[in-house]
Order: C-alpha cells, then structure tokens, then sequence
C-alpha cells in the first residue's frame, strides 16, 4: 500500500557544496574569500530538503561515500528523511561554488566517487523495495563515475510500468539516455535543451515550437526553465507559462531543485494546473533570495504567489492568452 504524500528521491553523485562570496572572481590569480560555508547538497537531496519542508514524508537513496557521510546522516535526521543511500568505500567528492558580488556564480564540480557494477545492482534492489511502498520518484543530477547512463533508462522504464511518476531532472548524458523512457516529468534549462536537441535556442518563442517536437512526444510533462523569465510548461497539448516578479537575487543554487519539489508536492496534493504552476515558481523564485535551501517564510511566499502570472500559450495562434484551469493528467 502507498500513500498520498510519500516520495522517494535519488541522487546518484552527491556532493558537499563549498560556497565562497568574494568581489570578482580574478583568473589566473589569488582570490581571497570573504564568507564561505560547506553543506551536504545535490540535486535530488536539495528536493527532499523542500519536500521535507512542505510536508512530505521523504526517503533519500543514491550512492555516498562512507568515509564522510557524518554530515549527510545529520541533514536527514533534521529533516526526517530515510536513509536509504548505498554506503561505498571512499569519500564523497566536494564541488566549489564562488558567488560573486554581481550574483554571478562560478560551479567547480568534480567527477564523483566511482561505482561498481555491485554497487548499481545494490542500489536496484533498494529503489524497487522502495516501490512497493511509493508512487511518486524525483532521479535528479549528474552521475557518477562508472555508472552506465542506460540504467537511468531501465529504472525509469519499470518504475513507470508498475504505474510510478517518475520526476527526472538531469543533464547531459545523463539527460540524453533518460528521456527515451518518456518520464513523466522532464525540467531542463533552456541550455539543456538547446544540447539535447542539437541546436541554440536564442528566444521563448523557439522553446514553444521545440518542446511539441516529436522527439519529446509521449513526456506528459515537460518544463524548460527560463531562469527570472519563468517557465515554460508543456502537459497533454497545453502549454502555460508562468512569471514571477522581479527578485532580489542572493543566490540561483538550489532554485531549479526548489521548482522541482514545489511541482511534485503540487501534483500529489492535486492541485489544479494553474495554481500548481504558480505555487512551484513562486517557491523557486523565493529560493533565489537566500543561500541555504529550503523554507522558511511561508508569508513571502504567499505575496511571491499572487505576483506571479501563468498564461496559456495558443500553439496555433502563437500567442499567449490567459489560462482556464484545469487538471493534471
């Protein structure tokens, strides 16, 4: 038996975040950190975080290395999440982030802790223990060194054979491999997007042509993320947009992941389309005025909601004209 508000995420390469603020960032030479900190992150454990903040009853799995995870297990005993990670000799790798005074953010993301084909297989048997239980997955991130991006393909395909929505927000190979299992839900950037499809998207307007390609049919969900321009949402032949206002942008880490919780927690307490759409872009749009990731001001995020717009797109007017409500499919 499942139940209505039990979730699972999967982040197969986590890391520690090492955070630094500084002036400008100066190639080639010294630069002196102003404030800096270290928190367990990654993409799927960022969405657990919010997740778990929302209300929902979390379980976290992945790979981690066992010679650092004293920081990992805290953060899950804080948020109240199951550790479900497969434990592997060896440390979880750190990746670097420097902010700098103009918000920009320089990533230094290193490859991760190898697996083994005994590892894969470990982590299989857990995630399909796992399903018995849970109807809703979010597989986010990169992946590890020695992992074969066609598993991502496998899992998917069965998780959504025994009837699962299957959140899957990645990139690269990654990306590549797992949209031929047509998940239920895709989320890449518009960068993202312009490599998966093999060509520079320059304008939104090229984006509602490219995601009602054939090579995208049969996702039921696909969201291009437009950074402080929104999002676009792609769901049984209706696309919406949604807009938030301007922020005062700290930091964009964590912003993407934050989307993706927000949205899953939309589709598991059924809310209608439109106001789903709001509810996660305004939760993202939040995210981006502070550094750490999660929830906290549930006031703001309210104001954040009624100053956002959703508009529907007409695919053969090629226009935009205001949605009428409805349900997710």
């Amino acid at each position: 038996m499942t139940q209505k508000n039990r979730v699972v995420t999967i982040t197969l390469n986590p890391a520690y975040d090492m955070t630094g603020a500084l002036a400008d960032l100066k190639l080639g030479q010294v630069n002196q950190i102003q404030t800096g900190q270290i928190n367990p992150a990654g993409k799927g454990i960022n969405v657990a975080r919010v997740l778990s903040d929302l209300g929902a009853q979390v379980t976290v799995t992945g790979f981690m290395g066992a010679d650092n995870s004293a920081s990992f297990e805290q953060l899950f005993q804080d948020i109240n999440a199951q550790d479900q990670f497969v434990r592997i000799p060896g440390v979880t790798r750190t990746n670097v982030k420097l902010v700098e005074k103009n918000k920009r953010v320089s990533d230094i993301n290193f490859p991760g802790i190898h697996v083994t084909t005994d590892d894969v297989d470990k982590l299989e048997i857990t995630l399909f223990k796992l399903a018995k239980t849970h109807d809703y997955f979010v597989l986010a991130g990169s992946i590890p060194p020695g992992f074969p991006p066609e598993r991502c393909t496998a899992w998917i395909e069965k998780l959504q054979r025994l009837g699962k929505k299957v959140f899957f927000d990645s990139s690269s190979d990654a990306l590549k491999a797992g949209i031929v299992s047509k998940p239920w839900f895709i989320k890449p950037n518009i960068d993202e997007l312009s490599q998966l499809m093999g060509q520079q998207f320059n304008s939104v307007e090229e984006c509602y042509s490219v995601i009602t390609s054939p090579n995208l049919i049969n996702i039921e969900n696909i969201v291009v993320s437009l950074g402080e321009q929104g999002v676009i949402w792609l769901n049984q032949g209706q696309i919406l947009r949604a807009v938030p206002p301007k922020m005062n942008v700290i930091s964009t880490v964590g912003a993407g992941d934050t989307f993706v919780a927000g949205f899953c927690w939309g589709v598991m307490q059924e809310m209608p389309k439109h106001d789903l759409l709001r509810f996660a872009t305004a939760l993202s749009a939040l995210a981006v005025t502070k550094i750490n990731v999660g929830l906290d001001n549930s006031k703001n995020q309210s104001q954040i909601e009624s100053k956002t717009t959703v508009t529907e797109y007409d695919i053969a007017c090629h226009q935009l004209n205001p949605d009428k409500r409805g349900e997710i499919r």
